[in-house]
């Protein structure tokens, strides 16, 4: 009898399934996918279009830089330009502000975190860029590469790494980091505490 199942047709194909199964891969998690994409230098997607702080207009430029670029950026006090002005959209009394991804809208960036919102204003209006700390970070979104390149898990560019006296800085892009939240891509969006 167990030879009759060996080949009859249906259980040759259920037994020919179970061994490819066997022997096949598992497929990758998408969040294994997405550090590999920021390991390969490439965005899951183009920058959306609904990006926040009034960096929408300047969509092909954010594209440009997010997606095709691993050294260039936009330029230096684009976050305070009159149609930005970045800082004046928060609330002194606002504990800390979330940054999305502006490709696929995984939490990036939360500050200020372990300082005033004064002084991260003051150090990002030093250095042009929005400037960042090691607890300001969303580890598991974000990506630094060997040279410093700053990349979150979607494969988007974000910035570099720039440490200074003070440890690492992180210099970022706000076309790139100026997203929507994802909604169910089952990642946490609360505040880290």
């Amino acid at each position: 009898q167990l030879l009759s199942w060996l080949v009859a047709p249906s259980a040759l194909s259920s037994l020919t399934l179970c061994i490819f199964m066997l022997l096949s891969p598992p497929a990758p998690s998408q969040a294994s996918t997405a550090k590999d994409n920021a390991l390969k230098g490439m965005c899951d997607g183009p920058v959306k279009k609904d990006l926040r702080f009034g960096v929408g207009p300047d969509w092909e430029m954010a594209n440009t830089i997010c997606c095709h670029n691993t050294k260039y950026a936009e330029p230096s006090g684009y976050f305070n330009t009159n149609r930005v002005k970045l800082f004046s959209r928060f609330s002194v009394d606002e504990k800390s502000h979330t940054f999305y991804d502006s490709v696929c809208g995984i939490p990036l960036f939360q500050a200020p975190i372990g300082r005033s919102l004064g002084d991260w204003m003051a150090e990002s209006m030093e250095h042009g860029w929005p400037s960042f700390r090691d607890a300001e970070v969303v580890k598991q979104n974000v990506v630094v590469m060997s040279d410093g390149e700053v990349k979150s898990a979607c494969g988007t560019h974000l910035g570099h790494n720039l440490p200074d006296g003070k440890g690492n800085r992180y210099c970022i892009d706000l076309v790139c980091i100026a997203g929507m939240p994802a909604m169910g891509d089952g990642l946490s969006m609360e505040p880290r505490k």
